[in-house]
């Protein structure tokens, strides 16, 4: 029989390189349910990746000497190790900079500009840089972006734009027909009352005022705006549009579309209708959760470059408390659909009641007791009772349980009710009493029964567990003496599983408990200083911005003049370096330029170039160099030398 399938996706993320909390919190919940999908035995796809082009990337790079493919790479390498560390499972990770995508949005673009659903105008409006948004005059607030706060500009260009008016009683009508597709419903109403109802203007969806883009292939002056970059890669990431569209025959339509608040009108709005205009079925589901908040705001990059009390950066947290500590704390703190607080006390106060005392508790004290009163091997049914039914139920019911408040995605619920089984679990050791059972005489058969017990609850508790803490339940297995942890849920939910003989093996607790008190203090350090580091770093990015900024007086110790290349070779031993001699009126100089790649000697004999002259000679390969000629590149890497419009004679002063 063939597996059902389950595709979700988490946004694609903007690579900011500044990763913070908030940053894992989707990421984290998509893992855990495809994990959680998986042990059902469906056939998963889970989908994330990164958001490359723009105006914000393109002004970054240049602000760094870079090309922005270069610049973003770093970026991308950062945020995939990020997700390793966090033991994420995704199936694909898609660049917005992959051929196939670009391939794919280039014929998607040209198969709504055919259809007559995108046409070519000017747009006049706001714009917010940092979002990549453009607002109305009555959206924006007092000047500034409705999503960020910070100031939008005005601008005005040619552009294509996609007919989104069109689409909007199908819109409504979405919303009022299937009550399922965006979830919270307080989302829905937002959508309808703030949008919707107010009258969708139809979006512009290319640029022409920077190149980081991707061409639209029938007019190179202008490149593919986000909404259509970035949102189908749902199904760029499948293959659509492509020579092989095995995948998204196989996947779509998505089951879960997953981002936080902010962005649920791009995907419950824009999205659904380029997906109309393509005839293409929409996704089951939009899920537009809360945000992860510190001190009352949401955590963003502007926010942490400047924390001085909490540490809220994943890879610092990971490796001080394991990965573990940190996505249960993401995954059980915030009330789904809501905002969460995150500080260092309330991860470490979460840290300490649930994972060390309830869960590492509960399975130090039942190993223990089966070492000492049983040689270590987890013993047999004994004698039973009426007490031992209640523990016995909740156990065998919790899988249950629990896949249907995943199904919900109602994650920290479904966290809550596994460990009210860990917390009852703990209750059942103080109700029987084992270390009395030890001493009484006859006690022992009864003795048999509850460590049995505690030790089935464990192994049902650390199977359901594995989906949203991926390294501790290995250890409790291997604690229980069970060699193979289970790969699917399928009848692990009952009693007497563990097998005849299994030895425990009492090794270091699973969570040590922490001194809140001493531990706060020393995150503070930790956060102190990570401000002060983000804080130099950002004086000496605005030292060398102002470095970068030249006056006129700067510009006048130049000495720019017309030089005729006379003779030119190849320097020996350097792939990218030529050795030109330059004419310029009576002077005669030689100049070694790295243009080698782009120009043979041949072709530069008689060309006129522009040279600074007064820059001071330098030794290239043992060769003093007199000057530098000029030259441009773009974003492709491509070389041209800077030569006078119309012929002049060398020597003459360019100004």
């Amino acid at each position: 029989m063939e597996k059902e399938k389950f595709y979700i996706t988490t946004p694609i993320y903007y690579p900011s390189g500044n990763w913070h909390l908030g940053h894992c919190y989707t990421t984290v919940i998509c893992d855990a349910i495809s994990r959680f999908k998986r042990m059902q035995g469906k056939d998963v796809f889970f989908l994330t990746g990164t958001d490359e082009h723009g105006q914000k990337i393109e002004d970054k790079a240049k602000e760094q000497g870079k090309q922005p493919k270069e610049f973003i790479d770093g970026l991308v390498d950062s945020l995939k190790e990020l997700w390793k560390v966090l033991d994420i499972s995704y199936d694909k990770f898609i660049r917005t900079t992959d051929e196939q995508h670009v391939k794919s949005v280039q014929k998607i673009f040209k198969k709504l500009y055919e259809k007559g659903d995108i046409y070519k105008s000017e747009y006049e409006g706001l714009y917010c840089k940092p979002c990549e948004s453009f607002w109305t005059e009555t959206q924006a607030k007092d000047g500034k972006c409705p999503d960020c706060g910070r100031e939008v500009e005005k601008v005005k260009e040619e552009s294509y734009f996609f007919k989104l008016s069109k689409y909007q009683d199908r819109l409504l009508k979405l919303f009022e027909e299937n009550s399922e597709f965006l979830q919270p419903n307080s989302r829905v109403k937002e959508m309808v009352n703030n949008f919707l109802k107010p009258g969708l203007q139809d979006l512009s969806v290319s640029r022409t005022s920077f190149k980081w883009g991707i061409p639209v292939d029938f007019d190179e002056k202008h490149v593919v705006y986000v909404w259509l970059d970035a949102l189908t890669n749902y199904i760029t990431a499948l293959g659509f549009m492509s020579d092989d569209e095995t995948l998204f025959n196989k996947y779509w339509p998505a089951d879960v579309h997953m981002m936080a608040k902010e962005i649920v009108r791009f995907h419950s709005i824009i999205w659904p209708a380029i997906l109309m205009a393509l005839d293409v079925e929409l996704p089951k589901k939009v899920y537009g959760h809360g945000w992860l908040l510190i001190g009352g705001d949401k955590l963003s990059k502007s926010k942490t470059e400047n924390v001085k009390k909490d540490v809220v950066d994943p890879f610092i947290l990971t490796d001080r408390y394991g990965v573990d500590a940190i996505r249960y704390f993401l995954l059980r703190e915030i009330p789904f659909g809501q905002d969460g607080i995150y500080t260092n006390e309330i991860f470490l106060n979460r840290f300490n009641s649930d994972l060390a005392n309830d869960l590492g508790n509960l399975l130090s004290r039942t190993t223990a007791m089966i070492e000492q009163n049983f040689d270590g091997i987890i013993p047999e049914i004994g004698v039973t009772e009426d007490i031992d039914n209640e523990i016995i139920n909740m156990s065998e019911g919790l899988y249950e349980r629990v896949s249907g408040l995943v199904d919900k995605l109602q994650i920290p619920a479904a966290l809550d009710e596994i460990f009210k089984v860990v917390q009852r679990a703990n209750k059942y050791i103080d109700e029987t009493r084992p270390w009395v059972l030890a001493k009484e005489e006859g006690g022992k058969e009864r003795l048999q029964t509850v460590l049995r017990n505690l030790s089935e609850v464990l192994r049902i508790v650390s199977t359901v567990l594995m989906p949203f803490i991926t390294k501790t339940p290995s250890k409790i297995f291997k604690a229980l003496g069970i060699k193979d942890a289970p790969t699917e849920f399928k009848n692990m939910d009952k009693f007497y599983l563990i097998e005849k003989g299994s030895k425990v093996e009492k090794g270091q607790p699973l969570f040590m408990r922490i001194d809140i008190k001493k531990e706060n203090e020393a995150l503070t350090k930790i956060a102190e200083e990570v401000s002060k580091k983000n804080a130099k770093k950002e004086m000496k990015m605005e030292e060398q911005k102002q470095k970068e900024l030249i006056t006129i007086d700067d510009f006048d110790k130049l000495q720019l003049k017309i030089a005729l290349v006379t003779a030119c070779e190849k320097v020996e031993k350097a792939d990218k370096l030529l050795k030109l001699t330059v004419k310029l009126a009576d002077e005669e100089r030689t100049v070694v330029s790295g243009i080698a790649k782009n120009y043979t000697p041949e072709e530069m004999i008689g060309k006129k170039v522009v040279l600074i002259s007064n820059l001071k000679p330098a030794k290239l390969k043992g060769i003093e160099s007199q000057g530098m000629i000029l030259c441009a590149s773009d974003d492709k890497g491509n070389v041209i030398l800077v030569s006078p419009e119309k012929d002049i004679e060398d020597g003459s002063e360019v100004f």
